[in-house]
């Protein structure tokens, strides 16, 4: 009988590698068709999860319900597991250089549980190589198997998106890879048993771990671009929406808006494929050329935003600036490598008066990983107030609740450009 068979008659596991907004979301689906282990090393979320509870604020209490689930921290739950999924994160240092320290530990505690038959699939985003270069050698020396001969690995790219609804992991195609015709065949049936949408076999695993990589780097290249274009509108004295509407009227223009591109995704992925370029011996030209782009957008806007208070004639260290929203995306909790912090790192350098408001943002938690304070409501008498995250509040809000946060001569700074059209008091300025 194969391990297939024997995953759905319940008579061996799966385990989770990994429980964050990617990893429980897909532990949660296959236990609805077969028994599951969730694993991850923060005991704390762990106990949450016991509780239906998902630290991610991603899933209901519902979607908890009626699993064959076991939540552990403990790694000898591991060792009756047969099909391993690690869904860790990979993010970069300070250098921008790739920190595959998450994924080569949770490595160790697979191989330190691998057995002869065992798959290990990684949704990771790594460089092309990563999975057979980096990660199997370490299963290898923690289990003393062979790879192939003793046990099967894969690769399939996570896809899914934080705080999105309707591209949920059921109905969008799944990439899937496999280290021979053989694992490939059974990584692709495992998937089939949660993916409505399908599944793409992709001819190897790095072409699998490459198609991942460039899916961010494509949309972190055109948004560049359109921060470039912003800044040359602004420039010229025009509103970049208006440009990019007359635009968008021609069939084949693609709709990329400016911003601020933080999260743990299209601001980190591009940084992998380029290391690995580099450690070949070539030097990419376009893609860092956009993520540097990118990266300086916080800078550019926190400028724009002083400069139109000294033209109202304050004195900046006098002013005082709201901020709305520090997430690094709409309607979600998660705040890693939020392009806000970097924001409003910028404007303390002016040593201006400053207040932070998030709805979903967690205030302990930024507290401790930025170092400032998140406010429960606005103050009053802004000089300049800063819509940063495009929060479903926000979006409700009007001229009128801005002007009773505002003084008489506050400027409102409109990143993603939803109040468009619909100051007539305020002066505005957007992206």
């Amino acid at each position: 009988m194969s391990l297939y068979d024997e995953l759905i008659r319940k008579n061996e596991k799966l385990a989770v590698i990994g429980l964050g907004y990617v990893g429980l979301p897909i532990a949660l689906a296959f236990a609805e068709k077969i028994n599951v282990v969730g694993f991850d090393i923060n005991a704390g979320r762990v106990e949450q999860m016991k509780n239906h509870i998902d630290p991610s604020n991603e899933l209901d209490e519902a979607a908890f319900e009626g699993k064959n689930m076991l939540f552990t921290a403990n790694e000898n739950d591991l060792k009756d597991v047969k099909f391993f999924i690690v869904a860790v994160p990979t993010p970069v240092d300070e250098h921008n250089v790739p920190n595959l320290n998450p994924v080569l530990s949770a490595s160790k505690s697979v191989g330190k549980n691998l057995k002869k038959g065992d798959y290990v699939v990684f949704e990771s985003t790594v460089y092309p190589g990563c999975t057979e270069d980096d990660c199997v050698p370490v299963l290898e020396q923690e289990s003393g198997l062979k790879f192939i001969k003793d046990f099967k690995a894969g690769f399939s790219p996570e896809r899914i998106n934080p705080g999105d609804k309707e591209h949920a992991l059921e109905n969008i195609t799944k990439v899937v890879s496999g280290c021979d015709e053989e694992s490939l065949d059974l990584i692709a049936k495992v998937y089939e048993l949660v993916v409505q949408a399908g599944v793409h076999k992709a001819p190897s695993i790095k072409v699998a771990e490459a198609a991942k990589i460039i899916e961010n780097t494509q949309r972190d290249l055109n948004i560049a671009l359109m921060n470039e274009l912003s800044k040359i509108f602004d420039l010229l004295d025009i509103n970049t929406a208006d440009v990019l509407e007359a635009a968008g009227t021609k069939w084949n223009f693609l709709p990329f808006k400016p911003g601020l591109v933080g999260g743990h995704c299209i601001g980190v992925d591009p940084y992998y494929l380029t290391y690995k370029a580099t450690a070949l011996g070539y030097t990419p030209k376009v893609i860092l050329s956009g993520r540097a782009i990118n990266d300086a957008m916080a800078e550019y806007v926190a400028t724009k935003t002083v400069q139109h208070i000294m033209k109202s004639g304050k004195n900046i260290r006098d002013s005082k600036i709201l901020v709305m929203g520090t997430t690094f995306k709409e309607n979600v909790s998660d705040i890693r490598n939020s392009k806000i912090a970097d924001l409003i790192g910028v404007l303390k350098d002016f040593s201006v008066h400053l207040d932070v408001v998030d709805p979903y943002a967690d205030a302990q938690e930024v507290k401790a990983v930025y170092g400032y304070e998140l406010l429960p409501e606005p103050g009053d008498n802004y000089d300049a107030i800063i819509v940063a995250v495009n929060h479903k509040p926000y979006m409700k809000l009007n001229e009128q609740d801005l002007l009773k946060w505002s003084n008489s001569k506050c400027i409102l700074i409109d990143i993603k450009g939803i109040f468009k059209d619909k100051i007539k008091i305020m002066d505005y300025w957007s992206l």
